[in-house]
């Protein structure tokens, strides 16, 4: 009998819940795919290596935000399917899902680090092929730590929850958080550091160019805006990391709705800091705005009898017969 009344608050919990987490991720896959197209279609503006690595964060960023959807549905429409098999591979998919976009953000920061330290010496490190190599480890990576995921029986099917590790496999959830979460954002700030204080040192130096330290500061710029975009990606994780500590109920249904409106602000934000793609968005938004021109045919009245400017006819040689030549004139 005391169950009975809880089934549905928990089912109706998840309505809203779910619901607005799915309009957050819904939003997230519009602005990410917006970022594909218009880096796609600017040739060869945003083909570059840093906007290549962007879209490849945007690709993780719509696979996860898929993920999450498809939980949702199982979760509220799909009740009756209480295979554990099933749960553990969609608790995979998601693992998989929040690897590949943290780690997109390392591999960025890898970016940034052989552009400016290393590629004085080591020119291939900047090569494209370099980066589809990264972008390919990152993938493996992705695919490969959360194995522990389907290799153990942690994830199981409970009614009225997602596919995750619970609380009661502690290892497995340290795991999740140091290795999905922790070490890449620790690299990342290290990386930070390294070009932070490289930055330095040739600000000091006298005898460096301007354009050099000004390249420079431009890789200090980028990274510190990977660090921006990663910060808010990890800010949606911190109400499920206080659900961890407190078992607090209303902590986890909050921390399903901050993870998908971060990633959609994450999405925002990458437009606002980039550049050349907020001017190429900007340029489109113009451009599908911008008045026509009239047609002659079509002009007002009033306006076709407006003074029109005069030509001034050419000097011919009589003219210059009748008043004195100026210093700049010539008679040809």
């Amino acid at each position: 009998m005391n169950t009975t009344p809880s089934t549905p608050n928990y089912i109706e919990n998840y309505y809203i819940v779910c619901s607005i987490s799915g309009f957050f991720a819904l939003n997230a896959v519009a602005l990410s795919c917006v970022i594909l197209i218009v880096t796609r279609r600017t040739k060869p503006r945003l083909h570059t290596v840093r906007h290549i690595l962007m879209c490849n964060t945007c690709v993780a960023s719509i696979f996860y935000c898929i993920v999450q959807i498809v939980n949702y549905i199982y979760l509220i429409f799909l009740p009756d399917i209480t295979s554990d098999i099933s749960c553990r591979w969609r608790g995979y998919l998601s693992y998989v899902a929040i690897t590949g976009v943290t780690y997109s953000f390392l591999i960025q920061a890898i970016s940034r680090l052989f552009i400016t330290i290393f590629s004085a010496n080591h020119k291939w490190l900047t090569a494209f092929k370099v980066h589809l190599i990264l972008i390919g480890i990152q993938w493996i990576l992705a695919i490969c730590l959360p194995l522990p995921a389907i290799i153990t029986d942690d994830i199981y099917f409970r009614p009225r929850a997602l596919c995750w590790v619970p609380l009661r496999s502690l290892l497995h959830v340290i795991y999740t958080y140091v290795v999905y979460y922790t070490i890449p954002a620790a690299l990342i700030g290290i990386i930070y550091l390294l070009i932070y204080f490289r930055v330095r040192e040739i600000s000091n130096r006298n005898e460096m160019l301007i354009g050099m330290k000004n390249n420079e500061k431009r890789n200090l710029e980028l990274l510190r805006n990977i660090l921006i975009l990663l910060f808010i990606y990890f800010t949606g994780g911190i109400p499920t990391l206080l659900f961890l500590l407190t078992t607090n109920r209303v902590l986890y249904l909050i921390g399903i709705v901050t993870i998908s409106l971060t990633v959609a602000i994450e999405k925002l934000c990458t437009i606002i800091l980039d550049r050349e793609l907020q001017q190429v968005v900007r340029q489109i938004l113009t451009s599908r705005t911008k008045v026509l021109p009239l047609n002659n045919t079509q002009t007002p009245a009033h306006l076709d009898n407006r003074t029109r400017p005069q030509r001034t006819p050419m000097p011919t040689i009589e003219s210059y017969g009748k008043r004195p030549l100026r210093c700049y004139e010539t008679v040809i």
